[in-house]
C-alpha cells in the first residue's frame, strides 16, 4: 500500500544519506523504521504487569510479602 508522508528537507538529505550509505532505498528505511516503532510500542510489557494482583506493600519486596503469608499458615 502507498502512503504519502511530508518530511522536511533535512530528514529527506539525511534519509538520502543512509540510504545511499546502506545501499538501499529511502522507502526501505522508512518501512525499516515504521516496523521497529510497531514492534516497541505493540509488544506487551509482561514486567509491568507481573504482580498487579498483589497488594500494594507486597510488591516493594517479593519475599517480605511471601514470608508474611507463610507466617499466616
Amino acid at each position: 500500500m502507498r502512503t504519502l508522508i511530508d518530511f522536511d528537507d533535512a530528514a529527506i538529505a539525511a534519509l538520502d544519506r543512509i540510504a545511499r550509505d546502506e545501499n538501499v532505498s529511502r522507502s526501505a528505511l522508512v518501512r525499516e523504521a515504521v516496523a521497529a516503532l510497531l514492534e516497541k510500542r505493540l509488544k506487551p510489557d509482561f514486567d509491568e504487569a507481573f504482580g498487579l494482583w498483589a497488594p500494594d506493600d507486597a510488591r516493594a519486596d517479593g519475599l517480605q510479602y511471601q514470608r508474611a503469608l507463610r507466617a499466616e499458615w
